[in-house]
């Protein structure tokens, strides 16, 4: 059966985003030691379940088997993000906005703080803000003093920099 192919949307061209802090860098270092150190164990009951015999009617060994593939597979992944992770590390240039830096804002005369990092931690309930998002990346390269509107469904927001720490 062949795979059918589609055209990718106009979303799913995004560059990717390898902008991490060293806390969360260190956070999947220790995700990938817990898999590499589960994995033997995991390829053993599978080696184990699949000496019983008829792979067909042993469900037990389809899913030691799924699980296997979930950890080569979550392994492959977190390889790929830890090789090639861009480190943040905030300047100490608090005039220009940049990666990991807070910015205090006033918005609708109401003061917000917000800190922009990587798409990866990313936490709108902490106000962590993506590089990517549309006041992330209009924040970028801004300093003390400058406006930025943006749009959004039904009307323009002004943001205020008051603040760059």
């Amino acid at each position: 059966m062949q795979i059918p192919y589609r055209k990718p949307g106009k979303y799913m061209t995004q560059k990717p985003d390898h902008s991490l802090t060293q806390a969360k860098f260190n956070e999947l270092q220790k995700k990938l030691d817990k898999l590499y150190a589960t994995r033997p164990q995991a390829a053993k009951e599978v080696t184990r379940l699949a000496e019983l015999g008829d792979f067909s009617e042993n469900v037990e060994y389809q899913l030691a088997k799924g699980r296997l593939r979930r950890i080569n597979q979550n392994i492959l992944e977190l390889e790929f993000t830890l090789k090639n992770a861009e480190i943040i590390t905030p300047t100490k240039n608090n005039k220009i906005v940049n990666l990991g830096h807070t910015v205090m804002l006033e918005i609708n005369n109401k003061i917000k703080h917000y800190q922009i990092l990587g798409s990866a931690e990313t936490n709108p309930n902490k106000n962590i803000i993506s590089q990517n998002s549309p006041l992330g990346s209009a924040l970028l390269g801004k300093k003390v003093g400058d406006e930025i509107e943006i749009k959004l469904k039904d009307k323009t927001v002004i943001y205020k920099i008051l603040e760059i720490k």
